[in-house]
């Protein structure tokens, strides 16, 4: 498996355990010239932004570190452009998290960083 089909299979996994755990998954791999969310749902009456990171095992850190300041501001102006294109306020109301995948176990980070940071 390349790296894409193995992104693509924990994607669907981490989708499959948002859903169970009461997410509305709204749109998946929305892209524009900043960078991709790879979900974005709605959960406890806000619209999350939700990037989603896989490794086999936490050898070499766990998946959510890769989550960098760097990552997390591609994902801040996607998600405005995101909110914007579909006509929501920015302070309506949003957060952003992360799914962590690590071999078998899948969990969700919810306000893993905020707006402003």
């Amino acid at each position: 498996m390349n790296r894409r089909e193995t992104g693509a299979k924990y994607e669907e996994e981490a989708v499959r355990v948002l859903y169970a755990r009461g997410y509305r998954i709204l749109e998946r791999n929305f892209r524009c010239r900043f960078g991709e969310i790879d979900v974005i749902a709605r959960h406890k009456g806000l619209l999350v932004f939700i990037e989603v990171k896989y490794r086999r095992n936490s050898k070499s850190g766990f998946p959510e570190e890769s989550v960098d300041r760097r990552k997390q501001e591609a994902i801040r102006k996607t998600a405005e452009v995101y909110m914007h294109r579909h006509g929501y306020d920015w302070w309506a109301g949003c957060r952003f998290d992360v799914v962590s995948v690590t071999g078998d176990e899948v969990r969700i980070i919810e306000d893993a960083f905020w707006a402003d940071a």
